[in-house]
């Protein structure tokens, strides 16, 4: 009997999980091309917003990426279409044909500033929509706030502190009747003074207050290091989500941004350093567009809505700098030229010479985007995880 019903259930769950993997897929793949649109559209219209305000003859806005499903309206000499690839949109700018060359147009024939500013307002609406999530994000969650007690990050093997049934996630809150409060070097002190002497711990687990009884003793580091007295546990200061204001929010938002793309900057040039033999390597590489829909499903399924929030505002500050850089066919490409045109004085460089400049550029992103798109598959077969762990 025993044995036919796990024989009966075993496929049962297999399809479960069959079921439970294709909507997952589907959950990530919709949330993926959500995330992807809003980013692209959000840019494009940094570009079409400071262009019309500039006076450049913007032709086109479209929805979504050509071919062309039908247009919604006209408005000021603009048309405004629905394309059939629904992701991001684009600008078409005056005097710029399906087959014409960067030189072109109403804002190839801009003053160099101009040029500059409408370039750069794209990147510059992803910096800002990275600090609106954050910010709505803080307003919505609350921010991270010092409180009371001890959270503990993990328990180790043959330690008092396993012996007494301590578990990763534990909150303590006091030992031998002492409250840990935010200053958590209270808990060494704890155990030099109650050496060999068996002490209550209440930790918070689950919502639910428990008691534990632990003696601080001698232990050891998994790294074999001999501990003369302690518990056996590793943990660090406990952080809780607390209500904050606009203006609170509005100011952790920025100081959060600011604070990744500091970061950003510093694993860019990790990365540039590694590559050039400077310095090693930063784990974990560069990731594709595969690799990113996957990540997208990881952190839906780990952390839920914040998290897909919060990783589209990690990708659109990715986007702000990568669109920055002088790499051919990007926008800080363009801009270069803006500026190398602006020391100049206003003389062009030869519109035929740049467009090959782009051209190449395009062509070696779209080689490197193959490279990284195999790397991302094969992990994907592989069973690596994009966030690690």
């Amino acid at each position: 009997m025993a044995g036919g019903r796990a024989c009966a259930t075993t496929p049962e769950r297999a399809e479960e999980q069959v079921i439970q993997g294709v909507l997952n897929g589907a959950v990530a793949l919709v949330a993926f091309l959500f995330m992807l649109g809003l980013l692209v559209l959000v840019h494009e219209l940094g570009h079409f917003w400071t262009a019309r305000r500039l006076g450049i003859k913007v032709d086109e806005f479209g929805i979504g990426y050509p071919p062309r499903a039908a247009t919604l309206f006209e408005r000021g000499g603009v048309r405004y279409t629905l394309n059939w690839i629904p992701i991001g949109g684009f600008v078409r700018f005056g005097g710029e044909g399906g087959d014409s060359i960067y030189g072109v147009g109403s804002l190839a024939a801009a003053p160099p500033w101009k040029k500059i500013a409408v370039l750069a307002a794209g990147p510059l609406m992803n910096l800002l929509l990275a600090i609106l999530i954050f910010v709505g994000l803080f307003l919505v969650n609350g921010a991270p706030q010092v409180v009371d007690g001890a959270r503990i990050g993990e328990v180790y093997p043959n330690t008092p502190a396993a012996a007494a049934g301590f578990q990763t996630g534990d909150v303590l809150l006091a030992l031998a009747g002492q409250p840990i409060g935010q200053d958590t070097k209270a808990i060494t002190a704890i155990a030099r003074a109650h050496k060999g002497e068996a002490i209550p711990a209440i930790v918070e687990r689950g919502g639910q207050r428990v008691t534990l009884m632990v003696t601080p003793g001698p232990w050891t580091t998994p790294d074999g290091e001999q501990r003369e007295v302690g518990f056996g546990f590793a943990y660090n200061a406990h952080l809780a989500l607390v209500p904050v204001g606009p203006l609170r929010a509005i100011a952790l938002g920025v100081a959060t941004t600011f604070d990744l793309l500091g970061r950003f900057i510093e694993g860019l040039g990790q990365l540039i350093g590694g590559l050039l033999g400077l310095n090693q390597a930063p784990p974990g590489g560069v990731t594709g567009v595969v690799g990113i829909a996957r990540g997208t499903g990881e952190v839906i399924q780990r952390d839920g809505l914040t998290g897909f929030w919060q990783w589209t505002a990690l990708l659109s500050l990715n986007l702000f700098l990568f669109n920055l850089l002088p790499i051919p066919a990007l926008d800080g490409s363009h801009i270069m030229f803006a500026l190398i045109e602006l020391a100049r004085r206003g003389k062009k460089i030869p519109p035929e010479r740049e467009a090959m400049v782009h051209a190449v550029g395009f062509m070696m992103l779209i080689g490197l985007m193959v490279v990284i798109t195999f790397f991302d598959i094969r992990n994907w077969i592989g069973g690596a995880s994009v966030l690690g762990g």
